[in-house]
């Protein structure tokens, strides 16, 4: 996989980009008093990688800045449409204290395209295994049916919104939220492991290869390259899932030639060994 060509983009404002930072450091500020600055660069990435779920390039985006929660999410959101970062339909999704932005079609669309794919796309990792593998029929369907509560959730709430922004919490019991969210990010394979067997994994020490995607994204500045994507997918499983990852490969490219808010898409990867991998 390689450089793709992508359309034109208008070029970027000198003006926005200040915007776009006062909004991430005056709305998601870290508490009380607000003593420590969200980097300008990180509030840059933060609108890159939002424009670029509103764009339809990945379904789902989640938030890791800080400690804000929905309320002040909302008001990000608000400002930067206030600043000149025109955004489309967007939704919150709160679940055990974690926020994901969601492309509400694209998430819905992405929940049912795993829900009908076969083999499941999910690597079991747990601690207990000598290496990765991908799992069962019984565990694939468990997860499956997690995904499908989660499908019906997004329908009933989208069928009750209206304006350019909604937000619900789903509370999920006994889900594995690493696979859920793996999902709901755009990963064409997405983690799991035995919650008996806790949060550690067999992923230290293996090859893992590593996809990256980036985007020029000179609308909001001239020379801000965005992080679109990067997930990893144990090396020995590659050649088994091939054809997701081809699958999915098509599908960003098709993606990325109906908008015109990214260009100069790169996607790459490398295969690394890590002594330690947090999921």
């Amino acid at each position: 996989m390689g450089p793709a060509a992508g359309a034109g983009a208008p070029a970027g404002s000198a003006a926005l980009a200040p915007r776009l930072v006062a909004a991430a450091r005056e709305e998601l500020g870290a508490g009380a008093g607000r003593r420590r600055r969200l980097p300008a660069a990180r509030a840059l990435q933060l609108a890159g990688e939002v424009l670029a779920v509103a764009a339809g390039l990945k379904p789902a985006l989640l938030y890791d800045c800080g400690a804000a929660g929905p309320a002040e999410l909302r008001r990000y959101l608000s400002r930067l449409g206030q600043a000149g970062l025109a955004l489309r339909r967007l939704h919150l999704l709160g679940a055990e204290g974690s926020a994901l932005l969601l492309h509400p079609g694209l998430a819905r669309r992405r929940l049912a395209a795993v829900l009908r794919s076969r083999p499941a796309p999910f690597v079991d990792v747990s601690a207990g295994r000598r290496r990765p593998a991908l799992c069962g029929p019984a565990d694939a369907e468990a997860i499956r049916g997690h995904l499908a509560a989660l499908l019906a959730h997004l329908g009933v709430v989208e069928a009750a919104s209206s304006g350019p922004l909604s937000s619900s919490e789903v509370v999920p019991t006994g889900w594995n939220l690493c696979t859920v969210v793996g999902v709901l990010l755009g990963y064409p394979a997405a983690y799991t492991f035995s919650a008996e067997e806790g949060a550690d994994n067999c992923l230290a020490l293996t090859p893992l290869r590593v996809f990256t995607v980036q985007a020029a994204c000179p609308r909001i500045r001239d020379g801000l390259r965005v992080q679109i994507y990067s997930f990893s997918v144990p090396e020995s499983l590659c050649a088994e899932l091939q054809e997701v990852l081809d699958a999915w490969h098509g599908e960003l490219q098709a993606a990325f030639s109906t908008q015109s808010d990214f260009v100069d898409l790169s996607v790459s990867s490398e295969v690394v060994t890590l002594p330690a991998v947090a999921l």
